[in-house]
């Protein structure tokens, strides 16, 4: 019996690392989408077969996948940091666009195409208290270049005639390998908790082993066209994910710093000139502003729940635990 032949975008990112690592143990004939400057450091397996595709060129993407045949497009690539706005367009939405167009043409017998957006893609609705779940009747107004990019990647989706997509929209994810939040746990171990904003926030999480469950399922599973939002099912206060860090790495004595937005704005403003100095992105950057200013991230994961089976398998605390455990495993904390 021939095994199903999956592609899987962003192959070396901290999303795309552990798609392939599931693939594999399901038994599917897996490909790994890699740039030719990418890290394979976390796709080691011999039985990773490699695909250098240049998401920005539409004619070379096609030649690329011509006579593949793939039964499955998972779509993980994507840029979470950009200096210019015009770079999250051109990458997380002409980027789909590209990939989705040549799937269609070059692969007859496609099954199913899974792009995995963002709760970002909605923005700050629901923000009056007591918050409640934003869900698929909301009309998104997303206030971030990341959060706008990645919502005109899914209209372009419902542009392509006869392409089995279905998106899923996580909220933070977090897990071994991941950088973002690892810089709180870093931050905590270095005896400094910083939180923004004097307004209550309900914060909500995803841990990477439950969004790849939902992409599994999300292969056979769901509607087509569909969007899901995606959590662990629980909402959390804005100092329940420093406090398990902390509970992990051994109760550390902190300094808790909560500062007002307008402290944040400046901070972050500071770090978008100084990354346009030297060319590089810091984490605290204007988008990084807005998301932390957002009070209400509750979302509505019943339709996830009821249609394509998904079962958060971690909360936070159990989710902060395994996360911590790898990163002083492998020596970064």
């Amino acid at each position: 019996m021939q095994r199903k032949k999956i592609l899987i975008t962003g192959a070396s990112g901290f999303i795309g690392s552990f798609i392939v690592e599931e693939a594999l143990k399901r038994g599917f004939d897996t490909w790994a989408a890699v740039r030719g400057s990418s890290s394979r450091r976390y796709l080691a397996d011999e039985r990773i077969r490699f695909i250098e595709l240049d998401l920005g060129n539409p004619d070379s993407l096609r030649r690329k996948l011509e006579g593949h045949g793939f039964d499955y497009v998972v779509h993980a690539a994507g840029a979470t940091k950009c200096l210019h706005a015009d770079d999250f367009f051109r990458v997380n939405t002409d980027g789909t666009a590209n990939l989705a167009a040549a799937v269609a043409d070059t692969c007859p017998s496609l099954k199913r195409f899974v792009f995995i957006s963002s709760l970002s893609v909605v923005g700050p609705v629901r923000e009056s208290m007591p918050y409640t779940e934003i869900n698929n009747g909301d009309t998104p107004q997303p206030n971030t270049a990341y959060g706008r990019s990645k919502l005109e990647a899914e209209k372009a989706l419902d542009g392509i005639k006869g392409l089995p997509f279905i998106v899923l929209r996580p909220t933070g994810v977090y897990g071994p390998r991941e950088k973002d939040y690892f810089m709180m746990a870093q931050s905590i171990s270095r005896h400094v908790d910083f939180a923004a904003g004097l307004r209550p926030q309900d914060l909500t999480f995803i841990y990477v082993k439950d969004l790849v469950q939902a992409v599994m399922l999300a292969l056979d599973g769901g509607r087509i066209g569909a969007r899901y939002f995606l959590s662990d099912g629980q909402v959390y206060s804005s100092r329940a994910f420093s406090d398990l860090l902390r509970r992990e790495l051994g109760n550390p004595w902190l300094l808790r710093v909560k500062a007002p937005l307008w402290l944040l704005r400046a901070i972050t403003a500071g770090g978008e000139c100084i990354g346009r100095l030297t060319g590089r992105m810091t984490a605290l950057n204007n988008d990084k502003y807005k998301i932390m200013k957002q009070r209400n991230w509750r979302c509505d994961i019943s339709p996830a729940t009821k249609e394509l089976g998904y079962t958060p398998q971690y909360d936070l605390s159990k989710g902060v635990h395994e996360a911590v455990d790898w990163y002083k495993e492998n020596k970064w904390l």
